[in-house]
C-alpha cells in the first residue's frame, strides 16, 4: 500500500514523534511517499530506506495513492485539499500542530492511526467546498476551499460595503470589515471567531458573517448550499482583499465575485471512535463544567 506524505515544517522538537510515525508506516508494510520539499527539510534528521518516492505537484499523486496523510495543524491540511483536488484520494490528518479541528487525530494515536489505514477501518467524512467564480482568473487552478471565502478591507483603510445577493436577488448590503461565507466544515473556524453559529459537517448550507458589522442588527445568516450568493463591493480604497481558506489575494473593488458549493467533495478520514460531537466536547470543552 502506498500513501502520500504532506507536511509543510516539522519543529525540532516533533523529530522523535516524526520518526515514530515512519516506524509505524514500515511496521505496517505501508510505502510513504512524501512531499518534495518536506522529505528535503527531514532527511537528514529521520532515518528512511535507501529509495524513497516523492511528489511535488498534484498530477504526480496517481490513481495508485489511496490515502494522503497531513502532518500538522489545520492550515497544513487546508494546503493538502488544494493538492488532491478531484482525485478519489482521503486525507487524514495527524495533528502535530496546535489546536487541530480539523487534524483531529493526535500525535499519540500514530500507531491506531497507521493500523487503521493498513486496515482500511477508518471512517470517511464527506466534506462539501466552496467554489469561487469571478471575471478575472483567481486562485489558479485551485478557485475552491474546505472553510470559507472572504472579502476583507485592506490594512486600516475605512469599512467596506458588500452587497449580497442570492441567486440574483439582493439579500442585504453589509458595512463592515468584511464577510466570510463558510461551509459547514469552517464554520468552527474564522466564522465562528466572528460570532457565526456552528453546523455539523453533514449540513448542506453556507454561513453568511459580518466582520465586525457596523450595524448591530445586522446577524449571520445560515443560507442552502445550492444557492449562488454573489457580491458586488463599494470602497474608498480601489482594493479590496478576496481570501480562500488561508490563501489571498488582492483586487480591484470593481471585480466580480460569486460563489457556490464545488461540483466535487472531499474525504476526511477520521478513526471510528472520533465524532463531530467528541471534536465539540475536546476541542471547545463543551460539556465539562469548570466550577466542579
Amino acid at each position: 500500500m502506498r500513501v502520500a506524505i504532506y507536511s509543510r515544517v516539522i519543529e525540532e522538537d516533533q523529530h522523535l514523534p516524526l520518526q515514530l510515525f515512519f516506524e509505524a508506516l514500515r511496521l505496517r508494510q505501508i510505502e510513504p511517499v512524501l512531499y518534495a520539499p518536506f522529505y528535503q527539510q527531514i532527511k537528514d534528521r529521520i532515518d528512511f530506506p535507501a529509495s524513497i518516492a516523492t511528489f511535488s505537484q498534484s498530477a504526480e499523486l496517481t490513481d495508485g495513492i489511496e490515502v494522503i496523510i497531513s502532518l500538522g495543524g489545520d492550515g497544513t491540511l487546508l494546503d493538502t485539499i488544494t493538492l488532491i483536488r478531484d482525485k478519489k484520494i482521503a486525507v487524514m490528518g495527524i495533528n502535530f500542530g496546535r489546536l487541530g479541528f480539523l487534524a483531529g487525530i493526535g500525535k499519540d494515536q500514530v500507531d491506531v492511526a497507521v493500523k487503521a489505514v493498513a486496515e482500511r477501518t477508518y471512517i470517511e467524512d464527506k466534506r462539501s467546498l466552496i467554489h469561487l467564480d469571478s471575471n478575472i482568473p483567481l486562485f489558479g487552478e485551485v478557485p475552491y476551499g474546505l472553510n470559507e471565502f472572504s472579502i476583507h478591507k485592506r490594512d486600516v483603510t475605512s469599512m467596506i460595503k458588500i452587497h449580497t445577493y442570492l441567486n440574483g436577488e439582493f439579500l442585504n448590503t453589509y458595512w463592515a470589515d468584511g464577510l466570510i461565507v463558510a461551509t459547514p466544515t469552517g464554520s468552527t473556524g474564522y466564522s465562528l471567531s466572528c460570532n457565526g453559529p456552528i453546523v455539523f459537517p453533514e449540513a448542506n448550507s453556507f454561513m453568511i458573517t459580518p466582520v465586525a458589522p457596523h450595524n448591530l442588527n445586522v446577524r449571520p445568516i445560515v443560507v442552502p448550499d445550492d444557492h449562488v450568493i454573489s457580491f458586488s463591493i463599494e470602497s474608498r480604497s480601489d482594493q479590496v482583499i478576496c481570501a480562500l481558506d488561508a490563501r489571498r489575494e488582492i483586487v480591484h473593488k470593481d471585480v466580480q465575485l460569486a460563489v457556490r458549493k464545488e461540483k466535487f467533495a472531499v474525504s476526511l478520514i477520521r478513526l471510528s471512535e472520533n465524532n463531530f460531537l467528541q471534536t465539540l466536547h475536546n476541542k471547545l470543552t463543551w460539556g465539562l463544567d469548570k466550577r466542579n
